[in-house]
């Protein structure tokens, strides 16, 4: 596995452009400048990016968090902090998608 990191919304949008064969996005909700939730509505813009797998990270436990994340574009939701069998498990699931 080859992982790419972008520190806020606006780098991982560069980075998707730059890198098109990306096979699924990790995306933070809390990011400065361009939050998660905006980021992934971009991306769910560009069409070559519809069937991207994206998993949105959230560190609040909110009620209608999940929600928000699969309104904006995600498929799937995790909170921090992350069991990583768990979001080993949503990985394989989407990836085999």
């Amino acid at each position: 596995m080859e992982v790419l990191k972008a520190e806020n919304g606006i780098k991982a949008l560069e980075m998707l452009d730059k890198h098109p064969d990306i096979d699924m996005v990790l995306m933070d909700i809390m990011m400065p400048e361009m939050d998660g939730y905006e980021a992934m509505r971009l991306i769910r813009t560009q069409l070559k990016f519809r069937n991207l797998p994206v998993i949105a990270l959230t560190a609040k436990a909110m009620k209608d968090d999940k929600q928000k994340c699969i309104d904006a574009g995600a498929n799937d939701y995790i909170t921090k902090p992350i069991d990583v069998e768990r979001l080993l498990s949503l990985m394989r699931v989407w990836l085999s998608k």
